[in-house]
């Protein structure tokens, strides 16, 4: 399975991106021997709107959105584990940009989740979208990185 952040808006040079890849790259050398094929960072083009076109065929959505669920970082994990052993071929994040996320984007999302009620600026919720994910990942292989 792929695992992709698809964020809205251009931020290529910015050390968010950098810190996010970071995560990412860690998240996709852990998660080899669980069947993680890689993790990456796609921007998305928001004046194009081809968000629902970078969810690949058999790819599962999930929206990040202040509206969404609070899960707990070992809630997170059993979901990426379910999708994992349901042969899902991508489990795709997004992440909307100042404006936030597409309300088709919205509406085609199997899970909605937010990062508690606040409102957080997109750049630093691509760092924290790719923390959960290494966190997840480990969580799923007994790394000692999560130590709840």
């Amino acid at each position: 399975m792929k695992l992709l952040l698809l964020a809205g808006g251009r931020a290529a040079a910015a050390p968010e991106t950098r810190e996010a890849e970071a995560y990412l790259k860690r998240a996709a050398a852990a998660g080899r021997r669980i069947g993680l094929k890689a993790a990456e960072l796609v921007e998305i083009d928001e004046r194009k709107a081809n968000w629902l076109e970078a969810v690949p065929k058999g790819g599962v959505l999930l929206a990040l959105d202040e509206r969404g669920d609070n899960l707990s970082s070992p809630e997170l994990a059993a979901l990426l584990r379910r999708h994992l052993e349901g042969g899902v071929s991508a489990f795709c994040w997004a992440i909307g940009a100042a404006d936030g996320l597409p309300p088709s984007v919205r509406q085609a999302a199997r899970h909605t989740i937010a990062f508690g009620r606040a409102t957080w600026p997109h750049m630093l919720v691509r760092v924290m979208a790719a923390e959960q994910v290494y966190r997840a990942v480990t969580l799923l292989t007994d790394h000692p990185y999560h130590r709840a």
